[in-house]
């Protein structure tokens, strides 16, 4: 089929056709310093995939946050960007008191937690938050997607930890239930835990088969569907 042929196409006719996956694998950062900033995402825990080198111009290497199926990279001629002109990347995780423990605790300089105002725009932030304001502490109401903190390499190059506890409908793939690594799985399942707790007092009486409850709430909190009662 020619491109002119695939445009006179109706639009449910297109929406209709297979899709390709298209992976999000590796995100470039730029650095002014190689080793230095070896050194500094080598100090978060986070996997070493790769350091390459050929001759004395050309060097990359490659780092994979923990529990992520993306990586970065960085090194010598890989990128025309000015070193530090990465903003607003943005780490997911589960428990947002957790990662901002166990990094500080690695030596990385991390922000307190913070929310945006709510639709409150002043402009740039640093690191890039849509332009929102910043309020100290994390959301009041505990929301999904609602706080954050924020840290620095030392190019300044700026990334965000936001707090995912609930996918919202549609962005995630229903047919599957996966989890990035235990600390997400073990998140879930206390979260599991608290709601069934509820469950069995509304009941009056102790449930036997809580396993399949527990997997009936993991799978339709992550497809964002109503959770059982």
């Amino acid at each position: 089929m020619t491109v002119v042929e695939m445009r006179n196409q109706a639009p449910d006719a297109l929406s209709k056709s297979p899709t390709v996956d298209l992976k999000l694998e590796v995100v470039v950062i730029p650095v002014s310093d190689v080793d230095r900033a070896k050194n500094f995402y080598a100090g978060l825990g986070w996997r070493l995939d790769a350091d390459y080198a050929s001759g004395d111009d050309y060097r990359v290497i490659q780092f994979t946050p923990p529990g992520s199926a993306c990586s970065i990279i960085f090194g010598k001629n890989v990128t025309a960007a000015a070193p530090g002109s990465a903003q607003g990347l943005y780490l997911i995780v589960s428990d947002l008191d957790a990662a901002r423990t166990e990094l500080l605790a690695r030596g990385a300089k991390v922000s307190e937690l913070f929310h945006d105002a709510g639709g409150v725009f002043t402009g740039p932030d640093e690191p890039f938050l849509f332009g929102r304001r910043r309020v100290d502490g994390p959301d009041p109401e505990h929301r999904s997607y609602r706080s954050f903190a924020s840290l620095r390499d030392p190019d300044g190059n700026g990334w965000l930890l936001q707090e995912v506890t609930t996918r919202l409908p549609g962005r995630i793939d229903t047919a599957g239930t996966t989890f990035a690594s235990s600390v997400e799985l073990a998140a879930a399942l206390r979260r599991a835990a608290a709601a069934h707790g509820i469950h069995e007092q509304s009941n009056g009486a102790a449930d036997v088969n809580w396993p399949d409850w527990y997997a009936d709430f993991m799978v339709r909190e992550q497809a964002g569907e109503p959770l059982p009662s």
